[in-house]
């Protein structure tokens, strides 16, 4: 059998109908910025809505959206910000940008999250913010996240690129910070037909900045320029595209719930180690990651017998180049370091179907037995 680790086509195909018709009407309509177009708004005021938060700001990528949020809350030289090494670069790179210093702590061996109980030991004076990664499809340990932070008067910046849709005691992301920001790449839970991102607050003034810097720091007049600002903002033909993807994200979070049910329960007692889900969160299984000290045998075995699979992430941030100043060398994150070594992310998708799940799971059995 033959098992891709995603399937663009069969989402395209389920929504074909729908998605033609949104993108010839922003064609046809001649509008193709944000600039009077219709999509954008429309888009962020049903993503609000649908995470409960106040504003929702839509802009090109997740990295953006990071970026900008960033500078919208005043992280800049001289800063420190603490999150985890064990992540795609983007959150890590947009705070060397703001000319701040990012501070890395281990993670939680089971949950691949940032280890909230070793936050506290990285706090200094410098200490601005606090960026935890929702990784994989669930939020961190919410509840003493925000205790530390409140106790040491620090901001909490969600990158929540990965939990669209995810929550925590039923509160979605994006309600446990100053802001959070979110990326809508082709394979996310909710993706775009390229790139898209968005940024959401309950802070009226963030907002203002958010919106501002997103075209250049223009304010509400044309031309006049109140911060210092990018080409941020999201082009009309991936907020229509987006718009309809996300009337289907409810369900297609609950195929992949159902297809996670399935893999934890065939190979439970399978000799790998299988997600832990923290307590209280809702997860979306964005991914669907296994531990094994054979994890490259695993892989190799996998694939000769037609089933992708991905390695989320093979090199810890402080390992590379641009970053190994901020980091205080091998052995330093051992949580991390070990994960990187010993991490799988199996197919898991809303058009995977079950048997393809079974197959999948049953490679694993036989290759631990």
């Amino acid at each position: 059998m033959r098992v891709p680790f995603y399937d663009i086509q069969a989402q395209y195909t389920e929504l074909a109908q729908d998605l033609d018709a949104a993108v010839l009407d922003v064609l046809r309509s001649g509008t193709y910025t944000i600039s009077g177009g219709k999509q954008n708004p429309a888009f962020e005021q049903e993503f609000a809505e649908y995470h409960q938060v106040k504003h929702a700001i839509a802009v090109h990528s997740g990295t953006d959206a990071l970026r900008i949020a960033m500078d919208a809350v005043g992280i800049g030289h001289g800063d420190e910000v603490i999150t985890t090494a064990f992540t795609f670069v983007a959150s890590t790179e947009t705070i060397v940008q703001t000319g701040a210093t990012p501070v890395f702590v281990d993670i939680d061996p089971r949950t691949f999250q940032i280890d909230v109980a070793k936050i506290e030991a990285a706090i200094t004076p410098r200490t601005k913010a606090i960026l935890p990664i929702h990784l994989f499809g669930q939020l961190v340990d919410v509840q003493p996240l925000m205790e530390l932070a409140c106790a040491h008067n620090l901001l909490i910046l969600e990158d929540a690129a990965q939990a669209v849709g995810s929550r925590y005691q039923n509160k979605p992301a994006g309600n446990f910070g100053i802001a959070a920001g979110y990326s809508f790449y082709v394979t996310k839970n909710l993706g775009a037909a390229g790139d898209g991102g968005m940024i959401t607050t309950n802070d009226d003034g963030v907002a203002e900045r958010c919106r501002s810097i997103r075209v250049h720091g223009m304010g509400r007049e044309r031309y006049y320029y109140d911060h210092l600002g990018y080409t941020g903002r999201l082009d009309e033909m991936q907020a229509a595209v987006l718009r309809i993807k996300l009337r289907k994200l409810e369900e297609w979070n609950e195929r992949r719930a159902r297809l996670a049910a399935i893999y934890l329960e065939e190979m439970a007692g399978a000799g790998v180690e299988l997600p832990h889900v923290i307590e209280g969160n809702h997860h979306t299984w964005h991914q669907f990651c296994l531990r094994s000290t054979r994890r490259d045998a695993l892989q190799a075995f996998l694939k000769e017998r037609g089933v992708d699979s991905m390695i989320y992430y093979p090199v810890p941030l402080h390992f590379h180049s641009p970053y190994e100043r901020f980091g205080q060398g091998p052995g330093s994150l051992p949580e991390t370091e070990r994960a990187a070594l010993e991490i799988l992310s199996l197919p898991i998708h809303p058009h995977l179907s079950k048997e393809a799940v079974r197959y999948t799971a049953g490679l694993v059995r036989e290759f631990a037995g």
